[in-house]
């Protein structure tokens, strides 16, 4: 691991790093159809240092999906007002240094900041360019207390993603005002990162953690967990059938008021993304609050969404996803969200209009401008109908001439970004099931039921040559099916954008030898469980 303390040495690295790591490739694959399988994307973990847990999952995350990962440590003079800890907030080099090694950084960024470009002053008082996000975002909740916070935020964290040009940052919803700005920030200014929002990690009492943490007493750390259980009772309320502002504030408010020692400073019910200040959930809310213990100001927050579940299934090509998803989303009377069948339409398309499968540029602009609409059917075997510029193309996407070039088309990022959009715009609702490689991982990261369904190479080839026959195309060996299969894991599994990957909290189900029932059943007993969880 490297510790980089200057951006001539950071840019050094990357442009080495970037070079050494091509991985090695499977045997007989042609050299012309692995340019866009190269795994050399990088991750970039911003933080201000003094490192623990919740920071060790961000770094976690980076490394399962990246071959770089950086983390950055640089306690930002621009965020601090000249009243608050900026002098005394905790510097622990060493012991971070010790920590990145072990998670398995690749490199730390640690720039002190005159090398930033960044005078040791607070935004108010600096000459330096900033980044100022929209004002509604930036002057209610942490806002009003911390005049010119974000716009500091906001001016490093370009800095560093202009720096790093990571595919990937990785931010904690517990700052969930700071994730919505950066989100906000990297769209307005088309930025070509993918902000990776982490779950908040909390100490077993409840209590978020934060660096700041550490300035608490035994016994106030104690009394802070109020924070957490007030939102909990929100949560409770809000299962219950509350969706009113101010009643789902009231529950909070009387559950912190049972410590007289913490001091409110805001607890407010609004828009995730948006952080527009809601009266009624419809969809979903993030419930904030803010308070003092003492001198140390924590926060907190947890998302209310009001909508049916989502069961996402994962696996390698071949494990059995489709069908499994059809039969689960029929048994359950739930929207079957056919995303392969997606990437298959765009794939048909690029085919039909002889472009190349490396022209991304025009395959860019085909998946933005073209129509596709999944539409119901009674057949069970095709429950989705799928139309691309109003033709059906529902049997026409499951030739072998489709399947051999879908995945190379898929991990294309202008088509990724332009599907993935959509899915998720269906998915605001929930009640559906969707499968694919990354629906848990990357699509539906919050979906409440997340499977990833396995199989042996041998067993999804025989999968493969019966789904052929059945529908009549051309008989194909076990031998090659199998090479093919082979081969198509290890483009899924390397590929720079959206990598087929287990979700850390998925339940992995080894499919050899179940059946499409039982496999359907194990996965409806788990979307049960959910619902009583409720």
């Amino acid at each position: 691991m490297r510790l980089l303390t200057t951006v001539a040495a950071l840019r050094c690295y990357l442009t080495k790093c970037g070079s050494k790591n091509k991985p090695k490739f499977p045997e007989g694959l042609v050299l012309d159809e692995i340019t866009s399988w190269y795994q050399t994307a990088v991750g970039l973990v911003p933080t201000m240092g003094s490192l623990h847990q919740g920071h060790l999952s961000l770094i976690k995350r980076a490394r399962q999906e990246n071959s770089t990962v950086i983390v950055s440590i640089f306690i930002n003079p621009l965020q601090f007002a000249p009243n608050e800890d900026y002098d005394r907030y905790p510097r622990t080099l060493e012991q971070d240094r010790q920590l990145c090694e072990l998670a398995g950084v690749d490199a730390i960024f640690a720039p002190n900041p005159e090398e930033m470009g960044i005078p040791p002053k607070s935004i108010q008082e600096s000459q330096v360019t900033q980044v100022i996000p929209p004002s509604a975002m930036i002057t209610g909740l942490c806002g009003r207390s911390r005049l010119g916070h974000f716009q500091g935020v906001a001016t490093i964290v370009t800095k560093l993603l202009n720096l790093v040009q990571p595919d990937r940052a990785y931010f904690g919803q517990k700052d969930g005002q700071q994730l919505a700005i950066i989100k906000r920030l990297v769209a307005d200014l088309n930025l070509p990162v993918d902000i990776v929002a982490c779950p908040i990690v909390r100490e077993p009492s409840g209590l978020a953690l934060s660096s700041r943490n550490q300035y608490l007493t035994a016994q106030e750390k104690e009394q802070a967990t109020v924070l957490y259980r007030g939102l909990q009772q929100a949560e409770a309320a809000f299962k219950a059938g509350v969706r009113d502002s101010s009643q789902l504030i009231a529950v909070v408010e009387q559950e912190v008021a049972r410590v007289n020692t913490v001091f409110v400073e805001y607890i407010e019910l609004v828009e995730p993304t948006t952080l527009m200040s809601l009266e009624k959930i419809a969809e979903e809310g993030m419930i904030a609050i803010a308070a003092r213990l003492g001198s140390t100001r924590l926060i907190d927050n947890t998302i209310l969404r009001d909508r049916q579940p989502i069961i996402a299934i994962d696996g390698p090509a071949g494990a059995g996803k489709s069908t499994v998803a059809r039969r689960v989303a029929a048994e359950l009377s739930l929207v079957y969200l056919d995303t392969g069948a997606m990437y298959r339409a765009v794939t048909w398309l690029v085919l039909q209009q002889n472009i190349a499968i490396d022209d991304e540029c025009a395959i860019a602009e085909l998946a933005n401008q073209c129509k596709i609409e999944l539409t119901p059917s009674n057949d069970l075997q095709s429950p989705v109908r799928v139309w691309v510029n109003d033709i059906d193309v529902t049997q026409a996407i499951r030739t072998i001439e489709v399947t051999s070039q879908v995945s190379a088309i898929a991990a294309q990022s202008a088509v990724r970004q332009a599907l993935v959009k959509q899915q998720q715009s269906w998915g605001k609702k929930g009640g559906l099931v969707a499968e694919g490689r990354d629906i848990g991982t990357h699509v539906f990261p919050d979906a409440e039921v997340k499977i990833f369904l396995t199989a042996s190479v041998s067993e999804r080839a025989r999968r493969r040559q019966q789904d052929f026959k059945k529908q009549g195309q051309p008989e194909v060996s076990l031998e090659q099916l199998e090479r093919d299969i082979t081969e198509r894991d290890w483009k899924d599994s390397t590929r720079t954008v959206s990598p087929l990957q287990k979700a850390a909290d998925a339940i992995e189900v080894p499919t050899d030898g179940l059946s499409v029932a039982e496999i359907a059943a194990q996965i409806i007993n788990s979307y049960q469980q959910q619902l009583t969880q409720r």
